[in-house]
């Protein structure tokens, strides 16, 4: 890019005389040797260096043997973010989230394959130091590798280490040209530095340098690498894909007892029923039905309706006051929550049959579908950050759910979930193997 004196311009080339790099290889010598092939030096102060993270890596020895390439993106991947067929999308060792991991079958001998750099901000001050001591030039280095992106078709170069360069540009609390305040630019300066070198240097074309002149403000001493451009899980709104996404909610998936008094957003509930309702269920039927209390005083007069009840079949049973206590305190769990959701299950549709077996075999389905929907609705609230529990108390009483909530006759009770916050870590699941639960015939 060129322009009049006083318009801000950059000018970015390829550095023609790269020879093949093998392992062991000085990259510094070699980039050097290239630079001042003419008998002058082609880099200057403030100039930044793009570097194709592949000759790092085969100067570094990152070729390995590898008939399976499979096994080497097993071997360097530390997360599954996302699989469709063969294509894996992965979190690798050096914290990028990416396809294969970075491992690359191309431009390495048949029957290898080439892995990133170990460490590439390491590499890249590596890069600079050593030009500062043979060329005595003070440049900012960039290792770019090739990303696809979400929501974007097409590949791009985007930085993977640097040294001496402005890698984010924070841009919040300025303004702009009409006054008004940055509150989230962040501008990903290293970035745009390496898809502007990658215009240059081509994928086959043999040029896996580039040089930027004409943007020495980006270049300092005490740069961050690229790592600092890695957007860390807590920032991550988009960190699962869709397999891992369904995992990890199950995994979520926790009883929790004890809630934060954060309110609960009632749209995530309502997403989390969308979930509960696509469940299977006999005959083509929507067996599911959810009572949501979102304000206290409902909470409170359907568990007082119900703790009354409780009591009262606990005398008849003749249990002692103190046990009655006991037993009604396991429903502090309720009380606890922030909010409750109240699974009702409903007969339309069922079949009637003849004889009472066949009869309670209906029922039956519809009790699993009525479960395979809270499950679903239990592991959505999951995804959306919510604890729960589902408590089965109400079918203990449920005429007077029904009465208390004004719900109609054919309405069955199954349970109250506690919905809410967690006000800490859950304790580590222990461990299941699967064997222990299947059995082949």
């Amino acid at each position: 890019m060129t322009g009049d004196a006083d318009v801000p311009a950059y000018r970015v080339r390829a550095l023609p005389g790269i020879p093949e790099v093998r392992p062991g290889d000085d990259l510094v010598k070699l980039i050097a040797a290239a630079a001042t092939a003419d008998g002058t030096c082609q880099l200057a102060d403030g100039d930044v260096l793009l570097v194709t993270s592949k000759i790092v890596s085969k100067a570094e020895g990152r070729i390995v043997e590898a008939t399976d390439r499979e096994a080497a993106i097993d071997r360097e991947t530390v997360r599954l973010v996302a699989r469709r067929g063969p294509l894996r999308i992965v979190e690798n060792r050096q914290g990028l989230v990416m396809a294969a991991a970075g491992v690359d079958a191309s431009n390495t001998p048949a029957g290898t394959v080439l892995l990133l750099p170990e460490d590439p901000d390491r590499s890249a001050r590596a890069l600079r130091d050593g030009l500062r001591t043979e060329l005595g030039v003070d440049v900012g280095v960039v290792i770019s590798d090739t990303f696809g992106r979400p929501w974007r078709s097409g590949l791009t170069d985007v930085a993977i280490g640097a040294a001496g360069v402005r890698v984010l540009d924070d841009l919040r609390g300025g303004t702009d040209a009409n006054g008004n305040p940055l509150s989230a630019t962040v501008v990903a300066t290293a970035d745009e530095l390496a898809a502007a070198g990658d215009l240059v240097k081509g994928k086959a074309a043999g040029l896996p340098v580039a040089v930027v002149r004409g943007l020495g403000h980006v270049v300092e001493e005490t740069g961050d690498g690229a790592r600092a451009m890695v957007r860390g899980a807590a920032g991550d709104m988009f960190r699962l894909g869709t397999s891992e996404a369904v995992r990890e909610a199950v995994t979520l998936r926790r009883t929790v007892r004890d809630f934060t008094d954060e309110p609960v957003d009632p749209g995530a509930v309502r997403r989390a029923v969308a979930a509960a309702v696509t469940a299977p269920a006999p005959h083509h039927t929507t067996p599911w039905r959810f009572v949501l209390l979102e304000s206290a005083t409902a909470r409170e007069r359907l568990l007082d309706a119900m703790r009354n009840a409780w009591i009262a079949d606990l005398r008849g049973d003749g249990k002692s006051e103190e046990s009655i206590a006991k037993r009604v305190r396991r429903g502090d769990v309720l009380r606890n929550a922030p909010y409750l959701a109240v699974p009702c299950m409903v007969l339309d549709g069922a079949h009637t049959y003849p004889d009472a077996r066949r009869n309670a075999a209906e029922r039956e389905m519809f009790v699993v579908a009525h479960g395979a929907g809270i499950q679903n609705f239990l592991v959505a609230l999951a995804g959306e950050q919510l604890g729960s529990a589902w408590i089965s108390s109400t079918m203990f009483c449920r005429d007077v759910v029904r009465e208390v909530l004004g719900l109609p006759g054919d309405w069955e009770p199954m349970g109250a979930v506690a919905i809410g916050r967690p006000a800490g870590a859950s304790r580590p699941r222990a461990a299941r193997d699967a064997d222990d639960f299947v059995v082949v015939r």
